[in-house]
């Protein structure tokens, strides 16, 4: 007999990313719901990749990652945010961004603490907080813009609050933190023990001009925080699962104690090849054009649809109302639109514990352009 496990998750089923992803395989759906590419990477970065395996650079790599590509990481930071990191005791190399928003949460949680977790949110989030035994304070967004609302945030912390998780550009509404949100967390967060996790996987996917407000630009916000990064998402490999954390050296420290017992160390060889290519800076200073190229395109393309699409500042993602089409829930509906007009989204209730549902889908623009054009053209039927 196999014995019974009692969940630490007893909440959480199948996600909706992997049920909408199901269908769209199922119905030949072109699917606009996951947020990867579906063109091709960097041909010399996945030369650079290959040379190092052939190169033999394929045993473990040190515990805090490839040195090289931290050391590249760091001069990064320092290039466009003027952050003095240190590559060997502020940076850890982590399989993806989620594991790194892992660890952060679990090195710093204890049971009974709280985080302020802004919904609609990304789904790993109320799940890391929660298998540490902690309580997630949900806050809404506010809509249809997805600002937050940040004397909502001063009345919600109590001597439990531990963290406050901030995602900017925001998956799933494409939203941005500005100088007057950081001077808001600023204010709330000054003198007092509260940590900022901070996921900043999309931070060269920011449009129209406006700047990224990393935490690596603030020192008084950067000594309580753990920043996390996808290089995954920066480089159209979002199969690789790389990523990196940056904290300063004491919460580092707590950090690594996690990851060491966990992946222990990443795929070696992709380290190497990073480490060599992120010297060409122009690999990510052009993305945000590239992206924002695309956001504008499939705009353009939606006018023609009854959909009411939403502002989007940044990340692979633009939000759009139904309200002209259809009075479902968003899920049915979505499920409804794979099925039957043969385009798979995502549905934003989803991002919401208790499923708040606005009639709003999430749309990924991160594909090519014909790809686009027959979402569209299925679309526009509606």
């Amino acid at each position: 007999m196999t014995p019974p496990i009692q969940s630490k998750l007893p909440n959480v089923g199948t996600t909706i990313f992997t049920v909408m992803s199901g269908l769209a395989t199922e119905y030949n759906a072109v699917n606009l719901g996951q947020g990867f590419p579906d063109y091709p990477m960097n041909h010399e970065l996945t030369g650079l990749v290959n040379k190092a395996m052939q190169d033999n650079y394929n045993q473990y790599a040190p515990m805090p990652g490839w040195l090289p590509l931290r050391e590249a990481i760091a001069e990064k930071a320092s290039f466009l945010y003027g952050s003095n990191i240190n590559p060997d005791t502020e940076i850890t190399i982590t399989p993806g961004g989620t594991y790194a928003i892992y660890s952060a949460f679990t090195a710093i949680l204890q049971p009974g603490d709280e985080v302020i977790v802004f919904e609609p949110a990304y789904d790993s989030y109320i799940p890391n907080i929660e298998i540490n035994g902690a309580v997630a304070v949900r806050l809404p967004l506010v809509y249809p813009d997805y600002h937050i609302d940040w004397n909502l945030v001063q009345q919600s912390i109590t001597p439990k609050t531990k963290a406050i998780i901030i995602n900017s550009p925001h998956n799933p509404t494409g939203s941005v933190i500005g100088e007057k949100d950081i001077e808001a967390l600023r204010a709330i967060t000054a003198g007092t023990g509260i940590f900022i996790i901070s996921d900043e996987v999309y931070e060269h996917l920011i449009f129209d001009g406006i700047p990224h407000q990393s935490m690596l630009r603030y020192p008084d916000l950067l000594e309580r925080s753990f920043v996390c990064f996808s290089l995954g998402k920066v480089y159209n490999c979002t199969g690789w699962k790389l990523g990196y954390c940056i904290a300063p050296a004491p919460l580092m420290k707590e950090f690594r104690k996690v990851h060491q017992f966990n992946c222990f160390s990443c795929h070696t060889p992709v380290q190497v090849g990073l480490a060599a290519f992120m010297k060409n800076r122009e690999a990510y200073l052009g993305l945000s054009a590239e992206m924002q190229a695309k956001r504008d395109l499939f705009t353009e393309l939606m006018k023609s649809t009854r959909f009411d699409m939403l502002q989007s500042h940044g990340s692979y993602f633009i939000c759009a109302g139904y309200n002209r089409i259809s009075e479902e829930a968003d899920k049915a509906f979505s499920i409804r639109l794979t099925k039957e007009a043969g385009v798979a989204t995502i549905p934003v209730s989803a991002f919401y514990q208790h499923g708040k549902d606005d009639k709003v889908l999430r749309f990924c623009f991160s594909k090519n352009q014909d790809t686009l054009e027959r979402a569209v053209e299925k679309l526009v039927r509606l």
